[in-house]
């Protein structure tokens, strides 16, 4: 039989990689798999590089799971991500890669993340923009975004309604029901209509088929994107986002 500090690092690999044992491992005796515990544990003390090329390669295999895992998900759900007709839609609503983007009103992050928006749409003409409200951090959060939603309703073009948006994510104190009101008077929208459709089955159904979206994608937090098959957590900033949409476009970061 070889050496057991021959098999030390294949028996490692394999608890590590979940490779197919030998049939002669299966024989050991307890003796021996005590002994050949011993020289693992000598052997990675001497050669810590292989602990650390194995932690790297179960990161890999671990993110590439996670990648395949949120490729599916965007394809399952892909219609409603991309085409819903709950959405708001800015830039060219033609472009060849779609920014999808989940916010919340009352999210520091997400303050810079619209400037991180409005700049790239500004330099790429080819972009399409969904914003999709997402209210996960407080009762005002989801205020806020009842008043987005029908703000939505009334201004289909998405003129107005980025007008609203910028005056309520760049507002300060907390954004509430009051705000977001105040913001749409400002932006000139019917506060009174406002008012009405707040109580619509629209206003619901929007938030509810964000909030599932969110969840299938595995979102917890805001900003949150969709560009392309990827799935974007944090502001990330302008040069990132980029990046991803060059990728979606043309399978490279910059094309």
């Amino acid at each position: 039989m070889p050496s057991l500090r021959l098999l030390a690092p294949a028996l490692f690999a394999l608890a590590m990689f979940g490779a197919a044992a030998p049939a002669s491992a299966d024989s050991f005796s307890d003796s021996q798999r005590t002994e050949i515990e011993k020289i693992i544990k000598n052997y990675l003390v001497s050669h810590p590089e292989v602990l650390e090329e194995a932690m790297a390669e179960l990161s890999k295999r671990q993110t590439a799971a996670e990648t395949q895992k949120q490729q599916a998900s965007i394809a399952q759900n892909a219609e409603a991500i991309f085409n819903s007709p709950r959405q708001v839609v800015l830039g060219n609503r033609d472009g060849d890669v779609t920014f999808v983007e989940f916010f919340d009103y009352n999210c520091g992050y997400c303050k810079r993340a619209m400037d991180d928006m409005l700049t790239i749409m500004k330099s790429d003409p080819k972009l399409k923009v969904v914003l999709k409200e997402f209210p996960v951090l407080s009762q005002g959060s989801v205020e806020a975004a009842q008043v987005g939603v029908a703000v939505r309703m009334q201004d289909p073009s998405g003129k107005k309604y980025l007008d609203f948006h910028q005056k309520l994510l760049s507002g300060r104190g907390a954004a509430d029901k009051a705000r977001a009101m105040q913001a749409a008077k400002e932006a000139g929208l019917d506060t009174a209509r406002i008012e009405k459709d707040i109580a619509s089955p629209e206003v619901r159904a929007t938030l509810e088929e964000n909030f599932k979206l969110a969840e299938a994608m595995g979102m917890n937090g805001t900003p949150s994107y969709v560009i392309g098959k990827q799935i974007v957590i944090g502001a990330v900033g302008v040069e990132s986002l980029k990046e991803k949409i060059g990728i979606a476009r043309c399978g490279k970061a910059t094309c």
